[in-house]
């Protein structure tokens, strides 16, 4: 008589629970190791893009600086009669003097001759053969970096050059009274000044990530800035291309050297009216030290997963005939976590191996629940600005559709402020960017001290802010108008940056949602253009 196979409660007890967590396990682990590591690739990358961009905003608007440097000089009239050389002179030498970058400015008449030059170099020489002055001849000219010529023994050598000396040309015509060309104004500006732009952008991150820039120029897509084995040569990566077709963005991608790095790309598009010389700028790191976070963190909850199953199944197997009844409670609060309701692990007592594999699970829980905090934590760093610690555009969004919705609830309006700096960019121009970063900072603290509990007060970007103000009654519109008001004269008061002092204003549009059926953003675009009503009658007002 054949007797048909039958497992034993313990076995089935042990396959069914090892099956259950196993499954369990693997589930939250593949669901949260791959969301988790798709959010922290795209984090890193962006940053690595978001280094390129500001490098290349960087570079061009310190050449639009000296651009604008250079013209202004050429139309002094002292250029213009050249009646007193020695006071042209001292003109060149102050603007080198006091821009450093600046290795060499002559002064040259319509024949290549140069006239007056700083430190005398060159003087009574004719360089009408370089383009400096055939150029700078014809009208305002920028030119790319290109090693030094006729300087090249007269200059000194730069401690921190990777190489020989190398330049970027302004020049400009300068003309008479009446109209007619005088001469020439032409600058080598030292191209020493890209590795303090690429110092300043990197400064703040650890110099463990082995992060490098790299500067490729459109001219002959040589590397003019970056790692001294590649410049000079021409660089044909996917990155370089992409950049070339006006995106911004980053990549997985193989250098010459067989390496594969994280390569952030954007290609420069100039700055105010400089329209720039189309450098290609990229940003890399190593892509094993880019995804490093991604492997360790994938890793660990991979073996988080397969200990815990481990130590269950052992468990199971010796305690199968006495714990079957706790396992079921058990495995059903597992499921019920796998498919997202909010419930407890059972805590079985008397059983002290079914206590540690109540234990074990909640272990599991909570390290898994420590993951999507550091998510939520990364997702709270996205949603907020960087430079002054205020919600960005993107909470703003989220803020805008949450107060609308307890709006409808409560049937009270809310209302929108948008707010613009008055005079910010002579700041910014007049005692640099990070007097202006400065600046912004304290703005935002006032913006916040003027404001109520329940208010919300945002960075839009640039000099602009926005604040959505809940209302509780009936009079929405005086409290929207006195907390506006309140902004304009608190940020109308002098503001002291290190040892400067300035006084700003700002210009504030507003607009009230009271129709449910209508869309929060369409008011938030009448605030914008109340703002634009509140400058065109003077500035430094709120219009309501």
């Amino acid at each position: 008589m054949n007797v048909p196979f039958r497992l034993s409660l313990r076995a089935r007890s042990t396959i069914s629970t090892v099956m259950i967590v196993s499954v369990l396990t693997l589930l939250l682990s593949v669901a949260i190791g791959r969301y988790t590591s798709e959010e922290l690739k795209s984090e890193i990358g962006n940053s690595v893009a978001q280094n390129a961009y500001q490098t290349s905003d960087k570079l061009d608007s310190f050449m639009w600086a000296r651009t604008e440097e250079v013209k202004m000089l050429s139309q002094l009239s002292d250029l213009h009669q050249l009646k007193d050389k020695q006071r042209i002179k001292g003109l060149l030498e102050n603007l080198k003097e006091g821009i450093p970058f600046y290795s060499w400015i002559g002064y040259l008449d319509t024949k290549g001759n140069v006239l007056v030059s700083t430190g005398g170099i060159l003087e009574g020489k004719n360089i009408s053969q370089r383009p400096v002055f055939m150029e700078g001849l014809q009208g305002p000219f920028i030119g790319d970096v290109h090693d030094a010529v006729l300087l090249a023994k007269l200059l000194p050598q730069s401690s921190t050059s990777n190489g020989p000396l190398r330049f970027v040309d302004i020049s400009m015509p300068v003309y008479g009274e009446s109209g007619e060309k005088t001469g020439v104004l032409a600058t080598h500006l030292s191209w020493e000044w890209a590795n303090d732009v690429e110092r300043s952008i990197l400064k703040p991150v650890d110099k463990s990530k082995k992060i490098e820039v790299f500067v490729i120029s459109e001219r002959d897509q040589a590397v003019v800035l970056g790692s001294k084995d590649l410049i000079g040569k021409k660089l044909r990566i996917k990155s370089v291309k992409q950049a070339e077709k006006g995106k911004n963005s980053w990549t997985m991608e193989t250098w010459p050297d067989g390496k594969k790095y994280m390569t952030g790309y954007v290609k420069g598009s100039g700055y105010m009216d400089y329209e720039g010389l189309g450098w290609t700028v990229l940003v890399r790191q190593p892509a094993d030290i880019a995804f490093a976070p991604v492997n360790d963190l994938q890793q660990f909850i991979m073996m988080t997963g397969l200990l815990c199953a481990l130590v269950f199944a052992v468990i199971a197997w010796f305690l199968a005939g006495r714990v079957s009844q706790p396992l079921g409670s058990i495995s059903s609060a597992a499921l019920q976590l796998k498919n997202g309701h909010n419930v407890a692990i059972p805590e079985p007592k008397g059983i002290t191996e079914i206590e540690i594999l109540s234990a074990s699970l909640k272990e599991l829980i909570h390290s898994l629940s420590a993951t999507e905090k550091e998510l939520d934590k990364m997702e709270n760093i996205a949603q907020h600005d960087s430079l002054t610690g205020l919600p960005n555009r993107l909470a703003l969004d989220d803020f805008i559709a949450t107060a609308a919705k307890q709006a409808v609830q409560d049937d009270q309006p809310v209302s929108f402020l948008y707010i613009d700096l008055d005079d910010f960019k002579p700041v910014n121009d007049t005692y640099g960017h990070q007097t202006g970063d400065l600046l912004l900072k304290q703005v935002a603290q006032r913006i916040q001290r003027c404001i109520r509990s329940g208010d919300f007060a945002a960075r839009l970007g640039g000099d602009e802010f926005a604040v959505i103000l809940p209302h509780t009654g009936t009079q929405y519109q005086a409290e929207a108008r006195k907390i506006a008001e309140r902004i304009v004269k608190d940020l109308h008061k002098p503001f002291t940056l290190g040892d400067v002092i300035v006084t700003i204003g700002c210009s504030i549009g507003g607009a009230v949602w009271r129709d449910a059926k209508e869309n929060p953003s369409n008011v938030l675009r009448l605030a914008d253009e109340a703002l634009y009503k509140a400058k065109r009658n003077g500035k430094n007002r709120a219009a309501i």
